[in-house]
């Protein structure tokens, strides 16, 4: 698993992650899986992509999907 060491990808990486973990977090004390989901999902992906601007795409909607589709 490679690790991309740019800036854009480690400031987007520690972004989306703390909002991941954040949702992560309210749907285990919730017992909501949609935040679950999303919340891992926001953590693990900056690990697999390396180009910032698909960084960001995908985590805008990743973010935007926790908002418009809560249950």
């Amino acid at each position: 698993m490679p690790v991309f060491f740019n800036t854009a990808n480690l400031i987007a990486g520690l972004l989306f992650g703390s909002v991941g973990f954040v949702a992560f977090t309210y749907g285990k004390r919730m017992s909501l899986w949609t935040p679950m989901f999303y919340g891992l999902a926001l953590m693990a992906f900056p690990y697999f992509v390396e180009s910032p601007g698909l960084l960001l795409i995908i985590g805008g909607l990743g973010i935007l999907g926790l908002f418009f589709l809560r249950h």
